[in-house]
């Protein structure tokens, strides 16, 4: 009965532990501007400098000129409009929505 009850604590450990490692890559990239699903999360930046961590890489916002908003992505400074998407580092990010003062970005890993 000892080894049938060790064996269940095992499997029951191992489950906890696969489960804690599948929502891993979740935790890493939520915060209070961040709302992420399996495979990507969304940010809203707002504010020069504000910035976000998404899938371990740092995503900042440099501002909006001439409907483009400027982002820092890791080392990578890109520009995107509106419904565009650019590769940067190990993202892809998409602005989904650009305003004179903030861009929310879609973004997942490549």
């Amino acid at each position: 009965m000892l080894s049938t009850s060790r064996s269940r604590t095992a499997r029951t450990a191992a489950g906890l532990l696969a489960g804690g490692l599948v929502l891993a890559p979740l935790a890493a990239c939520t915060s209070q501007n961040v709302s992420c699903s399996t495979s990507s999360c969304t940010a809203t930046l707002s504010g020069d400098g504000a910035s976000a961590k998404i899938f371990g890489t740092t995503v900042e916002f440099g501002g909006v000129q001439d409907g483009r908003a400027t982002l820092g992505v890791g080392d990578a400074n890109v520009s995107c409009a509106e419904g565009e998407s650019v590769a940067a580092g190990p993202l892809s990010v998409t602005c989904t929505s650009v305003t004179d003062d903030a861009v929310e970005v879609t973004a997942s890993l490549n």
